[in-house]
Formats: C-alpha cells, sequence, structure tokens
C-alpha cells in the first residue's frame, strides 16, 4: 500500500487510512474514463491538492467538477491542470503520481520522478494495494474480456452457499475498479481484466491469476516482447503460496507463467491435451463433418463432463481455451458445477468477438471488429469451414502479417476485401507465401467506407458463405476506435438485410 503521510487535519478512516491523501500533492496524468473515475473517488476521500495533466490543450477541466460527488465537502475545490505538450513537465512538483495505463511507467519523465522519491502509481494499483475482496485477474494477448465477464457471470449465478454474497467485474472491462471500492468485503469477489498497460506496475498480485495465450502485440508501447511478457508476469510475481495460477498449458510462454509465481496451486487448460488438474477439451470423432469433443473439469477427486463442444454458443476453437480457463477459474472460487454449466452452454460472447449479425440470401455475417493483431484474425478464419469472405486490414501498429497471409492462402478464404494501410501487407503476404494462391483468390480494395465494403463483400458471395469483419490491425483512419468499426459494420448489415 502506498505510503501516504499521516496529516493531522484529516479525518481517519479506520479501514485502511484511507484518508491520508489530505495535504497530499496528487498528478494525474491523462484524463479518460478511468482517472475520471480516480478524481471523484480521491476528493471523497480528502485529497485537495489535485493537478490534472493531460496532453489535450482544449480539455475542459471544469467539466471535472460536474464528476464529483455533489455531498463531498472538498467538491467545490478549485482543480488544477497542466494542458498541452509538456504536460509531464515537472513531475517532482507532486508527491504522488497517478498514470493512466496509455503512459508507460517506463516514460523517462516518470523514471526520472521516481529517481527523485514521486511514488508512481495509477488507478488499478491503488485498487488492488487498497482492496479487501478476493480477486481474479485475467490476462492474455487476447481473450481477456470474454474469460473475464463468463467468470463473472458463473460466480454470479452459483448457488453454492460459501460463494460470496456479491460478485463484481471490472479493469478493461465494465466499470473503472476504484468506484466501488469502498463497497468491497473480504467475503466478494471481485473479477479483473488486465492488460499489460494496467500489470506493468503492480505490486500486489491476484489470489486467482488466469494467464490465457501471450503473443506479440503492444509493440507501439512496449519497447519489445520481453518487456511485454515481463509486465504480465506481474499477475503471478506477488502471489502468495495459498493463492491459485490457472495457466494455458498449449503454449509455452503462457505455460512458464507458473514458474514464475509463488503459488505452491497450479491448475491448467486446454484444448490440446489432457491436464492434471483444470480443464481441457477430450477431443472424439468427426461427425457432420466437424471436429466434436466434451470439455472436462479435472479435480482431485473426480473427472467432472462439463458439456459437448457443439452445444457451445460461442464460435471457435480459441474460445474453448477461453471457456476451458473460465470453468476452472470459477470452480476454484467456489461455483457450483451446475452453475458453471449452465452459464457456459447459454454464453453468446461479446460484443464485436465473432459476433453473429444476421442472415441475408444464405449469407451470415460475422462482426470481430475486436480483432487487431493477425493471431486472432487467425483464430476466426479457422472458426469457419464455409467460403469466407473476409473483411481485413486498418491502421498500422508494428504487426507481421506473414502467417495470416499463409493462413489466408491455405483457408476457405475465397474474397479479400483489403481495407486500410495494412490491407496492401496483407495481400503481400499472401503472394510471398504462394503465388498460386494469390491467383485463386478474389481481391477487393478500393472501397471507402464501410457501406461500400459491405455492398462489396455482399456482391462477391453465395449461398452458404461467410461474411467475416476480422480486420487484424487497428481501426484508425477509416474509423474512430474498433466499437466504431464494428458498430458500422452492423449498422450497415441491418440495413442490408431490412432491405
Amino acid at each position: 500500500m502506498i505510503n501516504y503521510k499521516d496529516k493531522k487535519t484529516c479525518a481517519r478512516d479506520e479501514r485502511a487510512g484511507l484518508s491520508r491523501f489530505c495535504g497530499i500533492k496528487i498528478g494525474i496524468l491523462g484524463f479518460g474514463v478511468e482517472n475520471q473515475a480516480l478524481l471523484k473517488w480521491l476528493f471523497n476521500h480528502e485529497a485537495n491538492c489535485i493537478t490534472i495533466c493531460d496532453a489535450n490543450p482544449k480539455l475542459e477541466i471544469l467539466n471535472s467538477k460536474q464528476i464529483l460527488n455533489s455531498k463531498s465537502k472538498f467538491s467545490k475545490l478549485e482543480i488544477k491542470s497542466r494542458l498541452g505538450k509538456n504536460y509531464l513537465k515537472n513531475l517532482t512538483d507532486f508527491e504522488v503520481v497517478f498514470r493512466t495505463p496509455g503512459i508507460s511507467p517506463l516514460t523517462p519523465e516518470l523514471l526520472e520522478a521516481k529517481i527523485k522519491g514521486v511514488e508512481i502509481s495509477s488507478q488499478i494499483k491503488l485498487f488492488m494495494d487498497l482492496c479487501l475482496a478476493k480477486t481474479i485477474g485475467v490476462t492474455g494477448t487476447k481473450g481477456k474480456g470474454t474469460t473475464s465477464t463468463l467468470i463473472y457471470e458463473i460466480l454470479k449465478n452459483s448457488s453454492v452457499k460459501r460463494l460470496a454474497s456479491k460478485v463484481y467485474l471490472g479493469g478493461n472491462i465494465g466499470n473503472p475498479p476504484i468506484e466501488f471500492l469502498d463497497k468491497l468485503t473480504k467475503n466478494d469477489w471481485v473479477v479483473l481484466e488486465l492488460s499489460s498497460f494496467q500489470l506493468q506496475d503492480l505490486a500486489k498480485s491476484p489470489n486467482i491469476a488466469v494467464v490465457l495465450d501471450i503473443k506479440t502485440d503492444h509493440l507501439d508501447y512496449h519497447k519489445n516482447q520481453k518487456e511485454y511478457v515481463e509486465a504480465k508476469e506481474n499477475i503471478v510475481r506477488y502471489q502468495s503460496k495459498n493463492d491459485f495460477t490457472v495457466v494455458n498449458l498449449d503454449y509455452l510462454t503462457s505455460f512458464g507463467f507458473a514458474a514464475v509465481s509463488p503459488s505452491k496451486n497450479d491448475y491448467y487448460f486446454s484444448r490440446r491435451k489432457s491436464v492434471d488438474q483444470g480443464t481441457y477439451v477430450e477431443w472424439g470423432e468427426k461427425r457432420r463433418g466437424a471436429h466434436f469433443g466434451k470439455i472436462i473439469l479435472r479435480t482431485s477427486e473426480k473427472d467432472i463432463e462439463i458439456c459437448e463442444t457443439y452445444d457451445i454458443t460461442l464460435r471457435g476453437e480459441h474460445n474453448l481455451e477461453n471457456i476451458s480457463a473460465a470453468i476452472t477459474a470459477s470452480y476454484l472460487a467456489g461455483a457450483s458445477v451446475e452453475s458453471i454449466k449452465k452459464v457456459v452452454l447459454k454464453f453468446p460472447g461479446l460484443e464485436h468477438r465473432l459476433e453473429y449479425c444476421g442472415e441475408k440470401d444464405g449469407v451470415k455475417y460475422y462482426n470481430d471488429s475486436f480483432s487487431t493483431t493477425p493471431d486472432t484474425a487467425i483464430a476466426a478464419i479457422k472458426s469457419f469451414g464455409e467460403p469466407i469472405v473476409l473483411i481485413a486490414g486498418g491502421s498500422e501498429k508494428g504487426a507481421d502479417y506473414s502467417n495470416l497471409g499463409q493462413v489466408i492462402a491455405k483457408s476457405t478464404v475465397k474474397t479479400l476485401i483489403a481495407i486500410g494501410i495494412t490491407g496492401p501487407r496483407i495481400i503481400k503476404a499472401i503472394k510471398q507465401y504462394s503465388n498460386r494462391a494469390m491467383k485463386q483468390l478474389q481481391i477487393v480494395n478500393n472501397c471507402k467506407n464501410m457501406r461500400e465494403i459491405i455492398k462489396s463483400s455482399f456482391n462477391e458471395a453465395k449461398p452458404g458463405d461467410v461474411i467475416l469483419l476480422s480486420p487484424a490491425s487497428a481501426s484508425f483512419g477509416l474509423f474512430k476506435n474498433y466499437k466504431d468499426r464494428g458498430n458500422q459494420f452492423k449498422s450497415a448489415v441491418a440495413d442490408l438485410i431490412n432491405d
């Protein structure tokens, strides 16, 4: 926990010394949703020396007063600001600095401030330091949101009497956890989706740490893959021997997290092999042209069949990993087997993750706009046996598209709608792998907006085909973000279906 000075003028909070913010010079770096929630929380805990530092010179700081609790006796105090390109200058003016996840703790200005004695923290670090409840943290390159939400739904719907009275969902999904920090008791559970940005400066790990597949990502933020993995390792690094790790057995990088954790309780999940403790897929023979199996939860006492894979609503073998991880973590948290079975079978997945959007003239549409890396697009493509009209491409973030090009060349993709800056790079990757595949593939690369994209994809499709938006790239350029991209896709599809 941050060791704030004890000010005589501050009323004490016996729970955790939360009133020790009065008179402390605090800098808030970045003023997005997370730090707006943090500002409100700090004011309600007697902080009265806060400066908001943001790169946006036109940021309306007056609006910050509107989010404060009107009942707080500090809600009328002036909030100072440092805006514009020099917003990270002179951080030594503060005793504590809370960074937004988008600002790396390895930023030179932050490193210099830390050397000179400034406490560097974040909203999620403060939450973890002060949280009284038990926590489940989920990290991985992709699948965090799906897995976290599924764990939350299972725990929320569990009928086990020993389970916590309340379950909360936060982190990269749901509400900023600082919003519900003061409501928590030691009997509650908090499920947190944790990115490398959030994990990088943590000094406390979750009670149950879930590690999904770790691929290469965010090299526009981290200086290399090693730093990216080391940031994620904080999810297990500070566990106690009585905590639990739930680790993907199918990938070497993820598997290594178990060795980093001090925990003596290692559980695994896999869609390729059986496990000693945890959840795995037991594959059977092919039926109706597809490969089906059973999901098995293996405990120290017995094996429990959760369901058959063809009964699951979620599409894609990669989601079997997410489901298996969620089953293991929720079971360790005390969820009943009945609740696990019920929720797993009905869970539809998250918006913009292989989201089914409807059908027109025998052609089905899927929105996978959350796919911002080649690996997630590969997983999406492998989820379908039908002919695919693939919409891919977007803005640049330094990804390698060679594997994606190879997968497209070998897959059922019949047409590629190439968009954005990275569209030509994906085409080049396909050509480098196979000229023959390139000649058989129909390429469309002149679409300027989503309406044109949907019109072109529909013209290329035949009954029985799938039109899949899985960009393998960031969204900036044609779209504001992945949500805007996905929403525009769904809107255009809805118009087409209703026409």
